[in-house]
């Protein structure tokens, strides 16, 4: 491949995705996050959203919160006829300072790396489209 394919979601975890005690947001929320990312990188690649075929790592570093702001992050790897690997990672750049006051955040100094995963997308072949193509382009 040449020029890396890669998107980028920025989001903020709301209370809605608070699953546990202490607004702890469930791992699952973040594997539908790179699900997301995967359907933007099949669609920069092929023209199609593809289909998930399964994920070979996933990592939780560090637990999220509602109220954090993230960046979630993906990549396509390696390009074979018909499958996509694909690297995630997402970053907390910004949390909630509610020991300030109910409406005070702070940007983090560094990003923080709080998960990364490794997959694999598939686009049948007689879907592939080279980019630019379609309508929207």
């Amino acid at each position: 491949m040449s020029d890396p394919i890669r998107a980028s979601h920025r989001l903020r975890l709301s209370q809605a995705d608070a699953h546990y005690g202490g607004n702890l947001v469930a791992g699952g929320r973040l594997m539908e996050l790179f699900g997301d990312v995967a359907t933007e990188l099949c669609i920069r690649s092929d023209g199609d959203e593809g289909l998930f075929a399964g994920y070979s790592s996933v990592d939780f570093l560090a637990p999220l919160y509602a109220g954090d702001f993230i960046q979630v992050e993906g990549e396509v790897a390696k390009k074979g006829s018909s499958s996509r690997r694909m690297e995630f990672r997402v970053l907390r750049y910004a949390r909630p300072r509610p020991d300030v006051s109910d409406s005070a955040a702070d940007l983090l100094d560094e990003p923080e790396l709080v998960a990364r995963a490794t997959g694999t997308c598939v686009v049948k072949q007689d879907r592939q489209r080279k980019v630019g193509e379609g309508s929207g382009s």
